[in-house]
């Protein structure tokens, strides 16, 4: 297998209903083809990013003049799609413990304004700054405005100014052209990437904004990009049995006018915990709406909600099997995982539990994921199957993609705009009246 298998087999779903909804769709599917011509142009932009070579050799660039610095850390200050995205790319490739077990480049993301981590941080970074190693620091924000991600960094760029007399060279400052974060950095002096204006911050993973710190932490952009573009023509396709984004949004907006609002990610790789976390940001706020495109008042949205196999079955196995028929699940896999760990052939321990002697932990955690397939056909519980053939950058890039074109189609199923989020720019507008008083 060298490319994402799906399965809508277990939707439970007829196949009356997904043609009926197949011939509905048909509009937002020529929309999307007209918006891979239009470059930005469109609220879809970010189905573009992938082709886009100009920030591709731009980001390539800073990369290799960043890396003659010989940095010992990346930090990426940033919150939410300005740093989700980075993250799970980066964890996915490379492994959530890249810091512990690679001798290279380690990175540290500065999200939150939690005083505990910011403080651990700086600590960090001052320690690697008095030895005379090097931290390249990456700001991004497309507003250039987001409280939490300015507050970080004012923290930590002053802490570079404190040991570097060029600490200018050491930032990098990815936001929108003319936010304040850009003005400022033109006045500074800091290298600046550029985030394409209709691109929103949880679509923005193959922008600069993940490009760029992903190529500086060795991930291959150029395999993630292929990945991404295979993906994004194979989702513009009209016939809906071989366009899996539009496939799969019809299950799950199916589902969801039939009382499964609870869409269950059940991500069967430690490692991919992380784009657990940047799908729950793109499920949510995307499609969680207080009006819908016509300005009714709707409350629309499904709940995204993430497990990891097998960890999670030892907690929500008995929800998921036995608690309201209120979920989708759709569980992701790569085929075929290593088997370079295996069980040890033990006699005295085989009492504990039978088969397990000599097997791969590849193969148990196979059985067990088609245990729980087989569980969930016999309680009548619905789901949808996404494997990957690996984890390497091109699968990874396929599988985001197909995720981001989703939510776009779920979103005209469901009449609401995916691209805005005007409740979240109110806790943000409240936030900046309580700071100025």
């Amino acid at each position: 297998m060298d490319e994402l298998f799906f399965s809508f087999q277990d939707s439970l779903i007829p196949d009356e209903e997904i043609d009926e909804l197949g011939v509905k769709i048909g509009g937002e599917i020529q929309s999307m083809k007209d918006a891979a011509s239009m470059g930005y142009s469109d609220d879809r932009a970010s189905i573009n990013l992938p082709f886009d070579n100009k920030a591709v050799d731009r980001v390539k660039e800073v990369v290799e003049d960043k890396k003659e610095l010989n940095p010992s850390y990346l930090v990426v200050v940033g919150i939410g799609g300005s740093i989700r995205g980075t993250k799970a790319v980066q964890e996915a490739v490379s492994g959530k413990l890249r810091n512990q077990r690679d001798s290279g480049m380690k990175v540290l993301y500065a999200c939150n304004p939690d005083p505990y981590i910011i403080r651990d941080i700086k600590g960090i970074m001052e320690s690697i700054l008095e030895k005379k190693d090097n931290v390249v620091l990456n700001v991004v924000s497309k507003s250039g405005t987001t409280t939490e991600t300015m507050a970080n960094f004012q923290l930590l760029v002053d802490l570079l100014k404190e040991h570097r007399q060029d600490y200018r060279r050491y930032v990098v400052a990815t936001t929108e052209r003319d936010s304040g974060l850009w003005n400022l950095a033109s006045k500074e002096g800091f290298d600046l990437l550029e985030i394409p204006g209709k691109v929103g911050g949880r679509y923005s993973v193959y922008s600069p904004v993940g490009l760029f710190p992903l190529a500086m932490l060795g991930v291959d952009i150029d395999e993630l990009l292929k990945g991404a573009r295979i993906m994004r023509d194979r989702c513009l396709k009209s016939e809906i049995r071989d366009n899996p984004a539009v496939f799969g949004s019809i299950v799950t907006y199916l589902h969801h006018r039939g009382g499964n609002s609870i869409y269950n990610l059940f991500l069967y790789s430690e490692d991919f915990e992380s784009i657990g976390g940047w799908y729950r940001q793109l499920m949510a706020e995307s499609l969680g709406k207080e009006y819908n495109n016509s300005g009714e008042r709707v409350f629309e949205g499904l709940t995204p909600l993430t497990c990891i196999g097998s960890r999670d079955l030892h907690s929500m196995a008995q929800l998921l099997l036995g608690g309201p028929y209120d979920k989708l699940t759709s569980f992701i896999k790569v085929e075929g995982e290593d088997s370079m760990v295996s069980v040890p052939v033990n006699p005295r321990y085989s009492c504990l539990v039978d088969g397990i002697q000599g097997k791969s932990l590849g193969f148990i955690i196979d059985a067990i994921y088609e245990g729980v397939k087989v569980s969930f056909r016999n309680n009548k519980r619905p789901f949808t199957e996404v494997v990957l053939p690996d984890r390497r950058e091109a699968s990874i890039g396929e599988f985001l993609q197909y995720k981001m074109m989703e939510t776009m189609y779920l979103g005209s199923l469901l009449d609401v705009n995916p691209f805005n989020q005007p409740n979240v720019e109110s806790y943000k507008k409240e936030t900046r009246r309580i700071l100025g008083d």
